[in-house]
């Protein structure tokens, strides 16, 4: 019994042009990099939150709101933002 070679009827869609063919992956981006006004943490900022994340593990930023709320209700300003930063660099979803 012979085989024979049957060639895709498109030569766009056959399975060696797919292979092929040159495509650009897209590079990967940082999401702390400034953007969209935001301005990226500073290096205290960043290991402060590298230390808090050491502590409470994942349910660090959780932890860092926590502490930020804390200290808006007890009306102390520098505690809330430097609580807020860390936050921002942990989770910037949940710091909004």
């Amino acid at each position: 019994m012979t085989t024979r070679f049957a060639p895709a009827q498109n030569l766009v869609c056959s399975p060696l042009a797919r292979v092929l063919r040159f495509t650009v992956t897209p590079r990967a981006h940082n999401d702390n990099a400034p953007a969209f006004g935001r301005e990226a943490p500073s290096d205290t900022m960043l290991r402060a939150a590298l230390r808090h994340f050491a502590e409470h593990g994942l349910g660090a930023a959780r932890e860092a709101r926590g502490q930020a709320e804390q200290a808006f209700f007890a009306g102390d300003g520098e505690a809330y933002h430097w609580w807020l930063g860390i936050t921002r660099t942990l989770d910037r979803r949940l710091a909004e």
